[in-house]
């Protein structure tokens, strides 16, 4: 059976800093697309990051520069490292895990999902 399972999310001040990981199990990690999603309430989830099984990442324009996806297969762990992050960051923060993807930051092509963690940024 498929987990997910995100931590590390919690308040931050603008400007700050933030890692947010995502432990995996019950399939392949190595060989699955992973991605981060974002939502806040009465918005649709967000493609942010994703990572390919060869490591190339793709990145919404909103956060180049600011925000890092890696992976590290022997651990089945994912992270996003967030920095210089701003109140338009917060949002609860979801991992998604898929086995073919065309479109890395569209959710329907993610078949497995965690159940977020938190991010409050403050002002």
């Amino acid at each position: 059976q498929v987990h997910l399972v995100e931590s590390g999310g919690g308040s931050v001040q603008a400007g700050g800093s933030l890692r947010i990981s995502c432990a995996a199990s019950g399939y392949t990690f190595s060989r699955y697309y992973m991605a981060w999603f974002r939502q806040t309430p009465g918005k649709e989830r967000e493609g942010v990051a994703s990572i390919d099984d060869d490591g190339s990442t793709t990145y919404v324009d909103s956060v180049k520069g600011r925000f890092t996806i890696s992976r590290d297969n022997a651990k089945n762990t994912l992270y996003l490292q967030m920095n210089s992050l701003n109140p338009g960051d917060a949002a609860m923060y979801y991992c998604a895990a898929g086995r073919y993807v065309a479109d890395r930051l569209r959710q329907s092509e993610y078949d497995f999902w965690g159940q977020g963690t938190q991010v409050t940024v403050s002002s």
